[in-house]
């Protein structure tokens, strides 16, 4: 065989791998074979919420491999759950105590060895065993930041009455339809619960009757909002500018809006404030190496990562010296000194029948 024939044919083809690789050799045609990624060279893919992949929420693990992971950002679990399920090879997830299990049930999240982190030891006791850190005996999520769900309103739009007195009936009474937002979650029928008289333990295990008699004021509540939200900045702006005048958030919003020189408060509702705690999981998934995923790990553990969420995002860390290290004002502003105390002042999210719940919403908000 020729020299032009050959490589005519090994264009086709029509020459098997080994043949390719003699031949080449034998008439001088160059070769380039790429070379594959070891997995230490694999750059670290996270699945995060948006505003938490700046780099001073992890300067350690920057630190040591000289560049930031790769972001993927999600609205929600469940978006990042199909995303997962769909072939995104991630190699750590940011879920929260109530969605965690999503991941663990599916199999793409495993045990995390917490000799491996240097900063779990000044983790609050608490949080170490706390449910949904701790499944099935195993710890599958380090636990990183917590806060509150909950109203954030301008008190110079709403009347008084609320302002004496918060409900998240705010959200189904007509006098504010049109001027209030909702997140995009069905943590709406939770919500509907509350209102219902339900209980902060009955609103995560609702019936099929139950859940079905939430329907009508998840509607209202649907019908009610301007918008149903995705990121905080869109509820953020809307707050400032008056478009809206309250809306479901979290700690950020309010902080952020004052720091405008806009007048913003966060409710405690008479049916109650939820609470969140969320932290990193480690995912099956992923293509990089376990040490990079345990610096990232143990990078937002650290006091100065805590530092970093208790003054600019206005949410607790799960490391007690963070407490210590960060403005002594932000800190009491947040009145938040003592977490085990003010995880347990507001109803905890939990774990609920995401397909049953999640049924329902989306019926629901196609009408929005």
């Amino acid at each position: 065989m020729n020299k032009l024939k050959f490589i005519d044919r090994m264009a086709q083809g029509k020459i098997s791998r080994r043949d390719m690789m003699r031949g080449a050799a034998a008439f001088g045609v160059g070769m380039t074979v790429m070379p594959r990624l070891s997995q230490a060279e694999e750059v670290l893919t996270c699945m995060e919420w948006s505003g938490y992949d700046v780099d001073n929420l992890f300067s350690s693990y920057i630190k040591k491999h000289g560049k930031a992971p790769n972001f993927s950002i999600f609205a929600n679990e469940e978006e990042a759950l199909q995303k997962v399920r769909g072939g995104f090879n991630a190699d750590i997830m940011h879920p929260c105590t109530y969605s965690v299990f999503r991941f663990t049930d599916a199999k793409i999240a495993e045990p995390i060895d917490t000799t491996k982190l240097s900063n779990w030891k000044d983790v609050f006791p608490a949080l170490q065993k706390a449910p949904g850190v701790v499944v099935d005996g195993n710890v599958v999520m380090t636990p990183c930041d917590w806060g509150n769900s909950s109203i954030a309103y301008r008190p110079d739009l709403v009347d008084a009455d609320f302002n004496a007195n918060p409900s998240w009936s705010i959200f189904t009474d007509d006098k504010y339809a049109g001027r209030v937002a909702m997140t995009d979650d069905y943590v709406v029928a939770e919500i509907a619960g509350l209102l219902l008289g339900y209980g902060p333990k009955k609103i995560f295990e609702m019936s099929d009757a139950e859940l079905a008699a939430t329907k009508p004021l998840v509607e209202k509540i649907v019908k009610n909002a301007r918008f149903l939200w995705k990121d905080p900045t869109e509820i953020n702006q809307a707050l400032a500018s008056g478009e809206i005048v309250a809306a479901y958030a979290w700690n950020e919003t309010p902080k952020t809006l004052r720091e405008q020189g806009i007048q913003a408060a966060y409710a405690v509702p008479k049916e109650g404030i939820f609470t969140w705690l969320c932290g990193l999981t480690l995912l099956t998934t992923g293509k990089a190496s376990k040490e990079a995923a345990y610096d990232f790990l143990d990078a937002w553990l650290s006091p100065e990562t805590g530092k970093q969420l208790i003054e600019d995002f206005s949410y607790g860390h799960s490391n007690r010296k963070a407490f210590e290290i960060a403005d002594p004002a932000k800190v009491a502003a947040l009145g938040i000194t003592d977490p085990e105390k003010a995880l347990n002042a507001g109803i905890m999210l939990q774990k609920v029948d995401a397909d049953k719940y999640g049924k329902l919403w989306d019926e629901v908000k196609t009408m929005k």
